[in-house]
Order: structure tokens, then sequence, then C-alpha cells
């Protein structure tokens, strides 16, 4: 039960808390242990009004309190250190927060045994400040340990269980294996429904999470209606300046783009930035990402000059906020890479491609879809550049990574195809290009059969138009006939 005191008329919730802090200080001085619950509820309150810093302040004190009274290796102490650990990271300061989750579990382990629930817990949190610094290999293990003591203790459809699964299923699709986390985003969907009710948040969490795999996956159609339940149902319950709000923005916006429907996107992505930083301040990691979400979207559009202001801000703020070999740092540099390359500055566009290369293999692993992209725009980078044995290896190794992880009709595959085909037919190799194109062609218009059923005429030649095919495969086909051109 949430502590509650007692109101004078015109006072709110906060200000008859932090009044309560006020009489007891003067009463019992400022270390007093009974201090600890009223400002544990100034804490939640600050919390719940997503004032983070002021949140952090109370929890400092309270540990401080609870330190001096219990010492070091208290139950309670991990409490505290567990909350200022989650004050620290949704701030961005994930290097501080880090000692504090860690400290958190040995208490935890050590009091209370290696399969208690708040092991759990803490085994959770860890992994998911670990996940978010790209220490995958670190994390993996600590949801599964979280998952298996979580069923075990409190059963197959317990709510902190579907926890459990969306977040080991949200890192294995980050780690590119989308059909082992599937099942278990669909089984989380499934038990917070069941326990929750359709409209509860965490089943707007549970959508927006499956929803992103199936976009990555291709799944667009399946996708679309799955990311509008979910904003519906945060705009309902948290408002609309709520960043929970900016981050279902952000999800939509990004499958509009992908479905062509720029005019649609772009305002959702101001939206999300505005949000973003009202509520969390113009440093915090997730204006980075609502900066490059936008600036890729003017890039598309063609708008270069605003574009590039918004993906240096977003690349500064990303290396100061998670360092720099973080997996985003490398999506940073790619994307103004890209840009460069764009606006014809090669030079400065291939070292940019190159460390994020590097940081995408050391953190991801050399088999990863993300290391596939990188892979196809450095060789298209070289390709421009005439450095034509420099690039065929990349891209017939980012060709392979993307059949390997993705299937062979998943549209990045198709990319993959066309672009290969497209340096061999300008190297004169026709009958080396044609094989390719006709396996592009059949991955795309499968893709297509898939999500093209439920749109609209208009939604389908938006879609079509961010393609490479059909239509200019099928001319690449027609005009090579499988060979070299003939002479007159």
């Amino acid at each position: 039960m949430p502590t509650v005191f007692f109101q004078e008329p015109k006072e709110t919730e906060l200000e008859a808390a932090q009044r309560k802090v006020s009489e007891l200080e003067a009463e019992l001085g400022p270390e007093h242990l009974d201090l600890v619950k009223p400002l544990s509820a100034v804490m939640k309150i600050h919390y719940g009004q997503d004032q983070y810093g002021k949140a952090e302040v109370v929890c400092r004190r309270m540990l401080a309190i609870n330190e001096n009274f219990f010492g070091p290796e208290h139950p309670n102490m991990a409490a505290g250190l567990n909350n200022l650990a989650l004050f620290l990271k949704t701030q961005g300061s994930y290097a501080e927060a880090r000692p504090l989750y860690e400290r958190s579990l040995a208490i935890r382990e050590k009091s209370l045994g290696p399969e208690h629930l708040d092991v759990a817990t803490s085994l959770n949190n860890l992994a998911t400040l670990l996940e978010t610094q790209g220490s995958y290999a670190e994390a993996r293990p600590l949801y599964e340990r979280s998952l298996a003591i979580r069923e075990k203790s409190l059963g197959p459809e317990h709510l902190d269980v579907a926890t459990s699964l969306n977040n080991l299923a949200g890192l294995l699709k980050t780690q590119g294996s989308y059909a082992e986390a599937r099942p278990l985003y669909e089984r989380s969907l499934a038990i917070r429904e069941k326990s929750l009710g359709p409209e509860h948040p965490d089943v707007a969490r549970s959508l927006n999470s499956l929803a992103i795999l199936l976009e990555t996956q291709g799944s667009y159609a399946e996708a679309r209606p799955l990311y509008e339940r979910s904003l519906a149902i945060n705009e309902k319950f948290f408002g609309s300046e709520h960043p929970n709000m900016a981050a279902g923005l952000n999800n939509l916006a990004l499958l509009l783009q992908a479905q062509g429907s720029y005019a649609e996107a772009r305002p959702l992505y101001e939206r999300a930035l505005a949000i973003d930083e009202k509520v969390l301040g113009p440093e915090h990691p997730y204006v980075a990402d609502s900066l490059n979400n936008l600036a890729n979207l003017l890039q598309t559009q063609g708008s270069y000059a605003e574009a590039r202001p918004l993906y240096e801000r977003s690349l500064v703020i990303r290396e100061k906020a998670l360092g720099p070999e973080h997996p985003n740092v490398a999506t940073s540099l790619n994307n103004l890479a890209v840009l460069l390359k764009a606006q014809g500055s090669y030079a400065e566009a291939r070292p940019l491609y190159e460390r994020s290369l590097a940081i995408k293999e050391k953190a991801l692993g050399p088999e990863h879809p993300n290391v596939a992209d990188s892979f196809n725009n450095l060789a298209n980078l070289l390709q421009a550049q005439g450095a034509y044995a420099e690039a065929r290896p990349l891209y017939e190794r980012s060709l392979a990574i993307n059949e390997k992880t993705l299937g062979r009709e998943h549209p990045n595959v198709a990319t993959s195809l066309n672009n290969l085909a497209n340096f061999l037919e300008a190297q004169g190799s026709y009958a080396e290009a044609r094989p390719l194109y006709e396996q592009g062609l059949r991955s795309t218009l499968n893709h297509l059969s898939l999500n093209m059923g439920s749109m609209t005429e208009t939604e389908r030649f938006r879609y079509l138009a961010t393609k490479k095919g059909p239509e200019p495969l099928l001319l690449n086909l027609v005009a090579m006939r499988g060979e070299g051109p003939k002479e007159d």
C-alpha cells in the first residue's frame, strides 16, 4: 500500500509528504529512521512525475539513513541501491548505475539465497542495463536465470514471468535471433492480456515489442495495427506528453516511413522529439534516438541540409551518454556517413563507415544483420570510389549474413542480391548478375504479396516507391537477357 499523509486544504500529495518530512526533521533530526517512509513517498511522487533528478536526490538521502542504521549489507540497502540505479539509468548515467545494480544483487544473494524472487528482480535489472550498454553476452544468462527463478516460484502465467519473457525476447531480437524471440513475445502478450485486460499499459508494451519484431522481419501488415493499438492504450493511460508516447510515435513513424508514407511519418517524429526534449532534457539518449529518426526521414526526402545537424547532434549525445563503442554510436556514425556519401563527401564518409563496422562487429558479433548493413554500405562507397576489388567481397559477405540470419525471402536479402547484381552488371559480368536479379525478384514479389494485401492503392504505390523492385528488377532482366549488350 502507498504511504498516505493527511493533506491540508489545497495541499498536493507531494506538499503533504514534504511537510511530513519537515515536521519529523524538526522533531527527530535529519538522520532519523522514521524519515525514510515520508522520504520514500516524496521519491515515488517525483518519479511518477518524471522528475528523475529530484527522485535521485531523495533516494541518496534515504540510502544514507538506511546504511547508517542497518549497515551496508542489509536487504533494505539492496532495495535503495536498486532504486538509485534505476534513476541514474533513466537519466542516461549508465556507468554510475552498474555498480549499484551489482551491489544490490550481491546483497540479495547473500542475505536471501540464490533463488529468491528479489534476486530475480536484481538479475533482470542488471541485465536490462547491460543490454542498454550493448553487453549482450553478459545480459543473456542473467535474463535466463531471472526467468527460471520466476517460473519456478510463481508459475508459468505470472506477470513477472511475462516481464522476463519480454525482456529475454528483446535481447534475442537485438542479437538477430528472431525465430527464438517471437514465441517469447507472443507468450508474454498472452499472459498480460489474460491477467491485466486488453487496455493496460503493459499490454501496450508487449504489443509494441511484438510489432517491432514483425517489422524487423518485414511483416509490415501485421505490425501496423499492433503499433496503433499500443499507442492508443498509452495515450489513454499516460496522456499525450509521456516518454512512452514518444517511443510509440517513433515506432509507428518508422513503420510508416518503411511503407513510403513520409508525410504521415514526419509529424510523428517531430512530436516524439518535442516530448523527449521536454520531459528528459536535451542530452538524453532517447532524444538522440528521436533526432536520428527525424534526420533519416529528412535524408530520405532529400533534405540533406536539414538532416546533417540532427545526425551530428545525435552522435554527440550518444558518444557522451553511451561511450564511444556502443552499437547506437555505430548507428549514428553509419547514418552520418550515408548522408555524406549522398552529398559526394566520400573522404569524410569512409572512416565513419569503417568505425561503425568495427563497433558493430565487436558488440554484435560478425554475423548480425546490422553488420551486414555496414558491409553493404562500405561496399557501396568503395564502388563509388572505383575500388571494385575491395567492394565485391563486402557485398558478398553482406548477402551471406542476411540470408543466414533473416531467411532468403526477407526484403533485406532482396536488397543485398540487387546490390551485388548491380555491382556485377556495372563490371560487365552479366551472366553472374542475372541469377541474382532473378532471385531478388522472387524474394521481392513474395514480400510484396505478404504485405500489400491489407494496403489501400495509395499505400501500395508509396510502398513500392521505397523498393528497388519488382519493376527495376524486371527492367534489369529484360535489358540484360543473360548476356552483354550486342554491338550494332
